[in-house]
């Protein structure tokens, strides 16, 4: 019997390294249910995502179109009314696209007004949810957070007798110093306390049954399920037993130099005072944080642990594509820095493992691929995944699915491209730059990375010498070639037009298209009836024309021609 995939999980999880899985290389984060996942699929080693910060990051994937082309360019920008998402693809192939957990979408409600669409209507609600429509929910839901959440969690919360007038805060982010006293996990000090929810009813595992019932719930129209952790992300607090399962000695090596501090872009020199950078920078914070950071993904490979093995015994892992990612990484005091703010590999290289139950993938089944992909190919791959024709006028990426089934596709893309817009940010101010000139932008080819600045020297990199990507070479005369190279790379893939979005190029270049034009009796340049039916001719296709002036003039030519 042929194997094709009916369904698309699509997992993703918040502010995680790629390099913090053992599949990726962490030597003492042990992730075998991830590992296991990539036993059955490819592990993608050169995956980057658009932008290194979540909203911007998110857009792209669920768009498939790049930052500057979707325009929510940082957390809180709202996605505009209109743009096309994996929903809106997905829904006329027949395709339920529903979320479970985090988007980090700010809705578009004054596009919506403008419209005339209520946000309460199912259109108004997708609009707002990315195109999804939401099973559950979840951006975390501090009250000062300026997320839209569903407060279905702190009702469970609530229900299991953990009280408060902010469960999420009080039991999941809050721990008990040794004192009695409660510790807010906010604070980076405290990341060494346990979280007072038990396991059980930690977020990760209350995210991932709401998916399995979903799945208990669906019927038999396909779907795309949208499961969004908001974990390793910060607050960095974990319940027991995650808490005490690393410490200060599983803690790797900081990679930071001295000579990243002498003369630094400044720019660069902005972000390493941003006070999580201070912070980070300092002696033990990171032997603090980081054991709770891999204890949440040790949380999380354990629930998928769990959810792979309720798919299998509901026969759901012989017909679902699997997609595994994160929307951008994390510092963690890398290079002077937290938090995610520049383009260094920790931050915008993604762990990317896909799992397709289509026979054609069992040639690269447990492989690992070395071509550059980006965030931007996800959507078209679900897009490919359920028959859709390709349309690069509306999405930037392209799908991977040749490379899952072992081909190596035509003209396959010689770099990929991330961007930020730092108007928000305190360095912005700092440098006293205009909000219009705070975007950076990076092409990297997988050797040479190459970062564009508004009124500032550009920053080079060489990763085949510099791994670590610690000696900046933007300034350096002897790699002015290279520079210039990348610079009309990047410039070339800046000028592209992305917002024709409403007529295809195959559509344009259609000698149909160009007979229309005429037989609608725009007639420019004609010199007489002959000459028009010279032109028609040539367009081999015939159409009833609706000008009767033309109608007419073809008609009496072609009986002429006949007789």
């Amino acid at each position: 019997m042929t194997r094709r995939t009916k369904n698309v999980l699509f997992i993703m999880c918040d502010q995680l390294r790629a390099d913090y899985l053992s599949c990726f290389g962490h030597p003492k984060l042990h992730t075998p249910n991830l590992d296991r996942l990539a036993s059955r699929g490819v592990i993608f080693d050169r995956a980057y995502v658009q932008s290194p910060v979540c909203g911007p990051s998110r857009m792209s994937y669920y768009t498939g179109r790049y930052v500057h082309s979707h325009g929510a360019s940082w957390n809180f920008v709202p996605l505009k009314a209109g743009e096309m998402t994996i929903g809106d693809h997905l829904r006329p192939l027949g395709v339920q696209s529903v979320l479970v957990g985090k988007t980090h979408m700010r809705a578009d409600y004054a596009g919506m007004s403008r419209l005339g669409i209520d946000p309460n209507s199912q259109i108004g609600v997708r609009i707002a949810e990315c195109g999804f429509d939401p099973y559950e929910r979840d951006d975390g839901i501090h009250p000062y957070s300026g997320h839209d959440p569903d407060p279905n969690y702190n009702r469970y919360l609530e229900e299991q007798g953990f009280g408060g007038d902010n469960p999420w805060e009080n039991w999941a982010n809050t721990g008990v110093d040794a004192d009695g006293k409660e510790r807010s996990g906010w604070f980076l000090k405290y990341s060494t306390l346990a979280a007072k929810v038990p396991d059980e009813h930690a977020e990760t595992p209350y995210i991932t049954r709401r998916a399995m019932d979903f799945m208990n719930e669906a019927g038999e129209q396909p779907w795309c399920l949208h499961l969004s952790y908001i974990k390793p992300h910060w607050p960095y607090i974990v319940p027991e037993p995650y808490a005490s399962l690393y410490s200060a000695d599983d803690v790797l090596p900081v990679v930071r130099s001295e000579v990243e501090r002498e003369n630094p872009h400044p720019v660069y020199a902005a972000m390493m005072r941003h006070r999580v950078s201070q912070t980070f920078s300092r002696d033990g914070v990171r032997e603090a944080v980081i054991p709770a950071y891999m204890g949440l993904i040790k949380q999380i490979d354990d629930q998928l642990g769990l959810l792979f093995d309720f798919m299998e015994a509901k026969g759901l892992m012989d017909n679902t594509m699997i997609v595994f990612t994160s929307d951008h990484g994390d510092y963690l005091g890398d290079h002077w820095m937290g938090e995610k703010d520049l383009f260094h590999d920790p931050v915008i290289r993604m762990p990317l493992i896909i799992v397709d139950p289509d026979e054609r993938a069992d040639a690269t089944r447990g492989t690992r691929c070395q071509h550059l992909v980006e965030a931007v190919d996800i959507a078209p791959t679900f897009l490919d995944v359920y028959g859709g024709p390709p349309v690069p006028h509306v999405i930037d990426g392209r799908s991977l699915r040749p490379l899952l089934f072992g081909e190596t596709p035509r003209d396959w893309r010689d770099y990929v491209v991330c961007e930020y817009d730092f108007a928000f940010q305190d360095a912005r101010i700092e440098l006293d730059v205009d909000p219009i000139d705070s975007w950076m932008r990076m092409i990297f080819d997988g050797r040479w990375k190459y970062v564009l600045f508004e009124n500032f020297r550009p920053m080079l990199y060489d990763l085949q010498t510099d791994p670590n990507e610690f000696h900046d070479l933007g300034a350096d005369p002897a790699y002015e070639d290279v520079r210039e190279r990348l610079h009309e790379a990047l410039f070339q893939w800046a000028r592209r037009p992305r917002q024709r979005v409403t007529v295809s190029d195959a559509a344009i270049s259609s000698v149909e298209v160009q007979a229309r034009i005429s037989e609608g009796g725009i007639l420019i340049g004609y010199w007489d009836e002959e000459d028009l039916a010279t032109a028609r001719q040539s367009f081999k296709p015939r159409f009833a024309s609706t000008n009767p002036l033309v109608r007419e003039t073809l008609d009496r030519l072609t009986r002429t021609e006949e007789t």
